[in-house]
């Protein structure tokens, strides 16, 4: 007879606190969160270089600004040169030109890329994702390659030297699109079709559900296209000659004569010109975190 064979009895489970950690498991563990902090605080220290340098540079006399090896603390604060500028040039004015412009095409930009967005990302129509990746590939021309057309168009028509001519040509940009468009994609579809089937025309459901919605990509495309307006050189240097509709980054230029600059004044006014974007994203840095962060969640 076949002896039975018995079934092997289960294993009984040891009863107590886990094994303790290895050291060497401990010591990744630290290692690692600490490593990570430093470099970050190195590249900081990098990208605060420069600006260092400039508010240093500020407080300076001209011949001390490019002094070899560089000295980072001045040896008599100039606070006056933040006094004389206001004298030497009229800033008020150019801060006003540019906090016009920046303001105007911000607005405009949140308003014609947040309507052609949800075109492209809640309105199914023929040939949509194909025109979508036609009008974001133009983002990769350099503007140096339409630079001269656009500014015969503005002359033909009779803008140049007035604020039409940089309002029209910089109020639509495919990136506002890209940006609100990869947004509108993490809201759930199903919002707009029940809106639909309550009558809801597509122009209630993009300003009663979809903008309420977007407030952190709207608060990222804001504050991009305000920094990157304000900050603009060449749009101006190109279609604005008369002095009194000068932004502050050409006013700044008055700084520099033909044969020398005066890099302290310069150093000053860039101060000075850096002040409202720092104040903007302060007050609109943690929408703009969030939205770039959900942005990229889904394409």
């Amino acid at each position: 007879m076949t002896a039975l064979r018995t079934a092997p009895e289960p294993t009984a489970r040891p009863v107590g606190p886990p094994p303790a950690t290895k050291p060497r498991e401990r010591g990744s563990r630290f290692v690692r969160p600490v490593a990570t902090y430093t470099a970050l605080i190195v590249v900081a220290a990098l990208v605060l270089v420069p600006f260092a340098w400039m508010v240093s540079s500020s407080l300076k006399r001209d011949n001390e600004v490019l002094t070899v090896p560089i000295q980072w603390i001045p040896e008599e604060f100039r606070w006056s040169n933040f006094v004389e500028i206001w004298d030497r040039i009229p800033l008020a004015t150019y801060l006003g030109n540019s906090a016009f412009l920046a303001l105007t095409i911000t607005l405009l930009q949140l308003l014609t890329g947040s309507f052609a967005a949800y075109g492209f990302a809640k309105v199914k129509f023929p040939g949509r994702d194909a025109l979508f990746v036609a009008y974001i590939a133009t983002i990769a021309v350099p503007w140096q390659a339409y630079m001269v057309p656009q500014y015969i168009m503005m002359q033909n028509a009779g803008l140049t030297n007035t604020y039409w001519s940089i309002i029209l040509l910089q109020a639509f940009g495919a990136f506002g699109v890209f940006l609100m468009r990869q947004y509108y994609t993490t809201i759930p579809d199903e919002l707009c079709e029940a809106a639909r089937m309550d009558g809801l025309t597509e122009y209630g459901i993009y300003w009663r559900i979809i903008l309420p919605l977007s407030k952190p990509a709207l608060a990222s495309l804001a504050l991009l296209t305000f920094v990157n307006t304000w900050n603009d050189y060449m749009g101006p240097f190109i279609y604005l000659t008369s002095n009194e509709l000068w932004t502050v980054q050409l006013g700044i230029r008055s700084f520099v004569g033909q044969y020398d600059a005066e890099f302290a004044m310069i150093m000053t006014g860039a101060v000075v010109s850096v002040l409202p974007i720092l104040v903007v994203f302060l007050l609109g840095q943690r929408y703009f975190i969030r939205g770039i962060a959900t942005s990229g969640l889904k394409g």
